[in-house]
């Protein structure tokens, strides 16, 4: 199955304290605004590796350009030792602390269809072209795909809580306020018993879709053009156990906009065979939704709020017989398939092109757009639950884009995996 292994890690060559101003968000989620404000900030800032400035072809080059300046004035510096990386984050959501740890590794790579690496989320051709251009000019992977496992026996967890079970190598805490800690272990026993650990389990993508099919690209171009893809056929991963306390997933809100000829009152009337509907204050959206054990979510249009509930059950086998069981019990696969594709038009090519349809993690600013003219509507939903993620990929399904946003996300910079060492 599994086969997770320790490795040499590329680190910066720094103290405690200034890991906070070397580290950036990962690339996906880094808005211009802020791009700009981290290449002023430190020019030794990781997002020079991860979204180097330029445009096209020169962004790579720069990239390649500053990692080797970096190796070279020792900036950077590559672990002498194999090393395991235990990793954990401490942080708030709605008043309640949460602290999340897990560990930094190789893994092996492997295709979907073998069963031991199971992706939940459909992907974008242009966000893996941009991640395998940035590792072939760099030979690196400078962020980690974020997956999970399940470890019923505790196997496995207890050995990565022993490892950190001392003061950590590196703490600090991030200007969003989440503390970032990060334990070494080189000792050979305990690394070849925690690889021992895994290799009886298979790891399920939260985070990083497009870094590991970039990944799996990365290493047949390889094998094609040189012969061989040595360090190259693992990718660095961050592995959680999948009941861990300190998993948090938020949903992901949808905002419609330029759609055609729309009307509120028309749209609940093309539903209402198919949902429940229900006027609710547009104040008690959060409330309403969190007490729903069903496929529900709220829709917004004209300074007016709907709770939608599902009640026709068959209807999903109908939209989409071709699915699994897991896949049809989702609240955003019940969205996607019997409202925003047959409502609206908005189907896969449509969401590609990014057409009449975006996202936002804040509902008071999903419905500000609708209020301010900027979108026509808005759906607000629950967020998908762990288990659910599990279910989907062990049915060798995928979940519609956006379906998961586990907080917080893997700080960038900390520990980079160089395919040359």
């Amino acid at each position: 199955m599994a086969e997770v292994r320790p490795f040499r890690a590329m680190m910066y060559h720094a103290q405690n304290a200034e890991f906070a101003a070397l580290c950036c968000p990962p690339y996906d989620i880094i808005p211009p605004a802020r791009q700009e404000q981290l290449y002023r900030e430190n020019p030794a800032n990781a997002i020079h590796l991860e979204l180097a400035p330029g445009d096209g072809a020169a962004r790579y080059a720069n990239a390649a350009a500053t990692l080797k300046t970096w190796l070279s004035d020792g900036t950077l510096e590559i672990r002498e030792q194999d090393a395991f990386y235990i990793y954990e984050e401490a942080f708030t959501v709605a008043g309640r602390d949460y602290s999340l740890r897990g560990v930094i590794a190789r893994v092996t790579l492997e295709e979907f269809s073998k069963g031991i690496v199971l992706p939940h989320e459909e992907t974008l051709s242009k966000a893996k072209q941009d991640r395998f251009d940035l590792m072939c000019a760099t030979g690196c992977n400078f962020s980690q795909v974020y997956s999970m496992y399940i470890d019923d026996e505790h196997t496995i967890t207890p050995q990565i809580d022993a490892m950190a079970d001392r003061r950590p190598d590196i703490e600090f805490t991030y200007s969003d306020g989440v503390t970032h800690r990060l334990w070494i272990e080189t000792d050979a026993a305990k690394c070849a018993a925690l690889t021992d650990a895994f290799a009886g389990h298979s790891l399920f993508i939260a985070d990083g879709h497009h870094r590991y099919e970039t990944g799996l690209h990365y290493r047949d171009h390889l094998r094609e053009t040189v012969g061989f893809a040595d360090n190259a056929d693992a990718i660095m991963m961050m592995l959680i156990d999948i009941d861990h306390p300190g998993l948090v997933v938020l949903p992901t809100h949808r905002v419609l906009f330029d759609l055609p000829e729309f009307s509120a009152e028309k749209t609940l009337a093309a539903l209402s065979d198919t949902f429940s509907v229900q006027e609710i204050p547009a104040g008690e959206i959060e409330s309403a939704l969190a007490g729903q054990d069903t496929p529900a979510f709220a829709f917004y249009a004209e300074n007016r709020a709907w709770m939608l509930r599902l009640r026709d059950f068959d209807a999903m086998e109908k939209a989409a017989p071709e699915r699994s069981d897991a896949y049809r019990g989702l609240d955003v696969a019940v969205l996607h398939s019997l409202i925003l594709e047959p409502c609206f038009g908005i189907d896969r090519e449509n969401m590609a092109q990014g057409k009449n349809l975006r996202y936002t993690r804040d509902p008071g600013e999903a419905m500000a757009e609708v209020d301010s003219g900027a979108a026509q509507a808005a759906f607000i939903i629950n967020p998908t639950r762990v288990r659910q993620i599990k279910d989907v990929a062990m049915a060798g399904d995928k979940m519609p884009q956006k379906s998961t946003y586990f907080y917080p996300k893997i700080i960038t910079g900390l520990v980079f995996n160089h395919f040359g060492y």
